[in-house]
């Protein structure tokens, strides 16, 4: 067995160690195929005012450019599927915001990896990344064979479905690379057909100025009138194309204690977001995804679901 195979293996015994569902490894290089796909996305403007999606394009595309000497692309997910969700007759919030911000969570399970890799390897060089840096985590995730690429553009696995984030070590460090999976969407259409904005255009391809998640959560302006009525009570993000997806069947409950909500979240009904004060907010979405929208942006999406 070489020492490619070796490292590879420790790497993935201990990111199960640290909770994550599975680890993936592939080749640190220029991502061909991704630039067109990215360079027509942009120039159709399905970025909307989402605009440092146009930065950095070149080290979107290549992981050597954003870390210099890298050679590998470790992909990790992590669960976040809920035990319980909320009360059904209420607004909606995704399942991923229900706990503490996962950018915290991961960061630190990440550097605990690159720790062990250092103990275990010796000097290895390279970054840790959670959402936050140009990193096409969905990609590298698929040629790592960790699931396909929906046609909702999330990353679906066979075993355990869609419900998991994405995070990646860039490292200076050759290894044993996985291989792609197969596509096992077949005929399916049941994300594109229910997303009430039509915003999956085709399949593979979706619209993020259309989608639910940027209107609630990326949009700093007012929400465009034309899409009243089409939000099925979604105040922070969107999991419709989740919800619907059969593969998604097969999730099951995560075991990380920080992403359990506050049981007061469970069971808020349309009043309490109603009347929630900035006070309530700041207490019970502290260190939450959802102080992302800030409080004023919660206010606005409530008074758009409810037609105000």
């Amino acid at each position: 067995m070489s020492l490619k195979t070796i490292y590879a293996q420790n790497i993935k015994t201990e990111a199960k160690r640290l909770g994550f569902l599975s680890c993936g490894i592939s080749k640190a290089q220029f991502l061909e195929e991704e630039a067109p796909r990215l360079e027509n996305w942009l120039n159709t403007n399905m970025q909307g005012e989402m605009s440092y999606m146009e930065n950095h394009f070149d080290k979107r595309l290549d992981p050597t450019k954003l870390v210099p000497g890298s050679k590998s692309v470790i992909s990790l997910l992590l669960n976040y599927y809920p035990k319980e969700v909320q009360n059904s007759s209420s607004y909606k919030i995704s399942k991923y915001a229900y706990g503490t911000d996962y950018h915290f969570v991961i960061k630190d399970k990440l550097k605990q990896l690159l720790s062990f890799i250092h103990q275990d390897i010796g000097e290895v060089h390279g970054r840790a990344f959670v959402d936050s840096a140009p990193v096409l985590d969905k990609t590298w995730a698929a040629r790592s064979g960790l699931g396909w690429m929906g046609k909702h553009t999330n990353l679906i696995t066979k075993q355990v479905g869609s419900y998991y984030f994405i995070a990646e070590l860039i490292i200076d460090l050759d290894l044993e690379y996985d291989h792609p999976v197969t596509d096992h969407c077949g005929s399916c259409t049941a994300c594109i057909d229910a997303c009430p904005t039509d915003a999956i255009v085709k399949p593979y391809i979706v619209d993020g100025s259309k989608c639910i998640s940027y209107f609630t959560i990326e949009l700093k302006n007012e929400i465009p009138a034309k899409f009243k009525d089409q939000f099925n009570d979604w105040i922070f993000g969107c999991d419709i194309c989740q919800d619907v997806c059969p593969w998604n069947n097969y999730s099951q409950p995560h075991r990380e204690p920080l992403f359990d909500p506050k049981p007061e979240l469970l069971t808020m009904s349309k009043k309490d977001w109603d009347e929630i004060t900035e006070d309530v907010f700041h207490n019970l979405f502290k260190n939450s995804a959802i102080k992302r929208t800030k409080f004023s942006g919660l206010k606005r999406n409530i008074k758009f679901v409810k037609g105000e």
